[in-house]
């Protein structure tokens, strides 16, 4: 592609950047990451599979996630930072009209399938909530075992075609998949104030304090930016590599692609949104929920306007 080569040609005059490594889980929502590192990074880049799990075991300098699993992952490594917002996902729950579910109030005592301890769990707690119930008032069915070389996840739709759950809690492509397989007997609660996945790229402070490591960091982040103006401007042009590489069908891409926004920088409250879902980690994992000034340390706002100013 053309960009990529004034790229490359531009940069040749200079010193090469440090070497770096970027993960990331293959879904929709990696989409910038994905063309940033194949179509606008200045040297050859592959992204790995997984989230800042892979940071904190070495494996990468850069990895993505949502806001809860940084929540997670911070207490044991507390020198992870939010460097800039990738992706907005906005989750929607699917019930069965069949169960008797025709308001989220009718969740009560029903079974509802989702990755336990991930966002699409605490999503369905922010739903419950807003009418009174907690998870104690539902039955969570966790993500049943991989069969068939089809993963748990991808087997929520049929579990809830089958009426073997009543609704499921998950990001995209798997509610599209829900809502395609029940047609009629379908209903969709979602609330885009209330609660979105905050998909982040994450760095370690001791990198970004590097100066050539910082300087890879930042030019890649420029190169997620420009993937983001490239995806809002043509999307259609960049399914295919998604597809090939997250394995989901070009139809599931483009259902999806109205439940996801490309912010580029990190959203403005990002703090309050790491306040208020701290309590329910805390909870969970049996700790007391940090200080706002705590989990202030998480959120580096200074990579993004730096690698926006810095040119090759």
């Amino acid at each position: 592609m053309l960009d990529r080569i004034l790229r490359e040609d531009a940069v040749s005059a200079h010193e090469p950047l440090a070497p770096i490594t970027v993960s990331g889980s293959y879904w929709i929502e990696l989409a910038p990451v994905l063309v940033a590192a194949r179509d606008f990074y200045p040297q050859p880049l592959t992204v790995g599979e997984g989230g800042i799990t892979k940071i904190t075991s070495g494996e990468a300098d850069l990895a993505t996630n949502a806001e809860t699993q940084l929540l997670r992952e911070s207490i044991t490594n507390p020198d992870l930072r939010i460097v800039m917002t990738v992706t907005e996902g906005f989750f929607r729950l699917v019930g069965r009209k069949s169960a008797g579910i025709r308001t989220l109030a009718d969740l009560q005592g029903k079974k509802i399938m989702l990755p336990r301890k991930t966002s699409a769990n605490y999503f369905l707690v922010a739903m419950l909530g807003t009418v009174g119930l907690t998870e104690a008032d539902v039955e969570i069915i966790g993500l049943a075992q991989e069969k068939d070389g089809q993963s748990g996840m991808a087997q929520m739709s049929g579990y809830l075609a089958r009426g073997e759950v009543d609704a499921i809690s998950i990001w995209e492509p798997e509610s599209v998949n829900a809502l395609e397989r029940l047609g009629d007997d379908a209903i969709v609660f979602q609330d885009r104030d209330l609660y979105r996945e905050v998909f982040n790229l994450h760095a370690r402070a001791q990198d970004l304090a590097d100066p050539e490591k910082r300087r890879a960091i930042l030019a890649y982040v420029r190169s997620v930016a420009e993937a983001t103006e490239a995806l809002k401007e043509e999307p259609t042009r960049y399914w295919d590599h998604l597809s090939d590489v997250s394995g989901f069908s070009l139809h599931e891409i483009e259902e999806s692609w109205p439940e996801l926004e490309f912010p580029v920088q990190i959203v403005p409250d990002m703090l309050d949104v790491l306040e208020r879902e701290d309590v329910w980690v805390a909870k969970e994992l049996d700790r007391a929920p940090r200080t706002r000034e705590e989990l202030a340390k998480l959120i580096d706002h200074s990579v993004l306007p730096e690698a926006l100013q810095t040119r090759s």
